[in-house]
């Protein structure tokens, strides 16, 4: 199969490359690019509107297969990726039962091959059942084909737990990625603590809930001499211990969700059950402190922690409620007309935060780039797209999504992944 991308502007950030090209897929890898290609070809995409950027990776995302496939299956959930531009996912391990065993993580890798749609990478559990108590096998869950390890929403409340995890990752060359949060310290609670969550009577998370946790992570990953990636962080504090850290040279890395850049916890003046996530949606300030951390690249990488739930789960009070906002078919359109388009940052960094550096940070080698080699995944990109989210079109069984209605500018045109056309469907 010979597919030519023809007079797109081709976004690699890599190498650097922006320019107008032509691209030449032979089956599954890029095999040119060049500003002309003459070749017989099986298929020509007419991109000459249009951004081709590497394919797009979501580093955080929850499958709930095995288990849960009434809120999301593997199928419905690769639908909903490549739907919304990404070429690659990386699934959470809150499976039931948790994915802390080699049967389950190449079950997961198994179910999406047979898909031959968007890559699936799951992230399998630092400890047994995620009880934060006995490490998992991860030498032999990593060669199943676990791209990292978590516990997800089941922080490792033991520091000697983590300790030992954070050495045997060093040792595998692996992620591991940290809901941080001091169980004790959000003590149930509902939304984050501030002015609103006493004016709202709902009980608050304090944000030194997750910076403890933050500090305490880079504190062993300093130790250790490894890597540590900080989920979907969400407060200023927590911002500042990344930063200090980064400029010592100890390697943390993080990310944040668009839900957290775009949303505050004065929206939930509402009580909308669809807008309880955790970490809770934080102030202003908080806000405008992820936005700078972003625009000075102390955040990494854009995520969007999808988290599908029923609707009758969502549709009960706040206080009920399971935490979780789905994100995987609305979240680029959110960030290209909240951050490109409104000049917070270029296209080109966002494109960079969504595929060369998951893919770098998740040891992806021949992906998040447009190099001659490379996997054939790519994301085209239409900037001037206009699109309304509209939740009962998605294809993903979940619906809890605070942005339903919202009117935006760009969106995802072509999603190719392996040099398939995997969407439009």
């Amino acid at each position: 199969m010979k597919i030519l991308i023809e007079q797109g502007r081709v976004i690699d950030p890599e190498s650097g490359l922006d320019a107008i090209m032509d691209i030449l897929i032979i089956d599954d890898k890029i095999h040119a690019i060049e500003k002309r290609i003459p070749a017989a070809v099986d298929k020509i995409i007419d991109a000459s509107n249009y951004i081709v950027a590497p394919g797009f990776i979501d580093m955080h995302v929850h499958l709930r297969e095995p288990g849960q496939e009434e809120k999301e299956t593997i199928s419905s959930g690769v639908k909903a990726a490549v739907r919304g531009g990404f070429t690659s996912i990386a699934c959470m391990p809150n499976t039931v039962p948790v994915n802390d065993n080699r049967k389950i993580t190449e079950y997961i890798v198994n179910e999406a091959k047979k898909l031959n749609s968007a890559n699936v990478f799951p992230f399998a559990a630092i400890t047994k059942e995620s009880k934060g108590e006995i490490l998992t096998e991860m030498s032999d869950l990593a060669e199943a084909g676990a791209v990292g390890f978590s516990d997800d929403g089941n922080p490792v409340m033991n520091s000697q737990v983590m300790r030992r995890a954070l050495e045997n990752s060093k040792t595998l060359n692996t992620l591991i990625s940290d809901h941080c949060e001091d169980k004790n310290l959000s003590d149930k609670g509902i939304m984050h603590e501030g002015y609103y969550s006493s004016s709202y009577g709902l009980k608050g998370i304090p944000s030194s809930s997750e910076e403890v946790m933050v500090s305490r992570d880079i504190i062993l990953a300093e130790k250790a001499d490894t890597r540590i990636h900080i989920s979907h962080v969400s407060t200023k504090g927590s911002i500042e211990l990344i930063r200090n850290a980064k400029e010592k040279g100890i390697a943390v890395s993080a990310e944040v969700t668009p839900h957290h850049l775009l949303l505050s916890d004065e929206s939930l003046r509402s009580y909308d059950p669809n807008l309880k996530v955790n970490p809770p949606l934080r102030s202003q300030d908080d806000i405008n402190a992820l936005i700078e951390a972003v625009q000075t690249k102390t955040i990494d990488v854009f995520a969007t922690d999808h988290a599908p739930h029923t609707p009758d789960e969502k549709s009960v009070e706040i206080a009920s409620a399971p935490f979780g906002i789905i994100g995987l078919e609305s979240a680029v359109s959110l960030l290209l007309d909240k951050l490109v388009h409104t000049g917070i940052i270029s296209v080109n960094q966002l494109i960079e935060m969504y595929s060369l550096k998951p893919a770098n940070l998740l040891g992806l080698e021949q992906k998040g780039k447009i190099s001659q080699g490379a996997d054939a995944d790519l994301t085209i990109l239409n900037l001037e797209k206009k699109i309304k989210i509209d939740v009962s079109s998605f294809n993903s069984k979940g619906r809890n999504c605070p942005f339903n209605g919202w009117e935006l500018k760009g969106s995802p045109e072509i999603t190719i992944v392996a040099g398939k056309i995997t969407y439009p469907f």
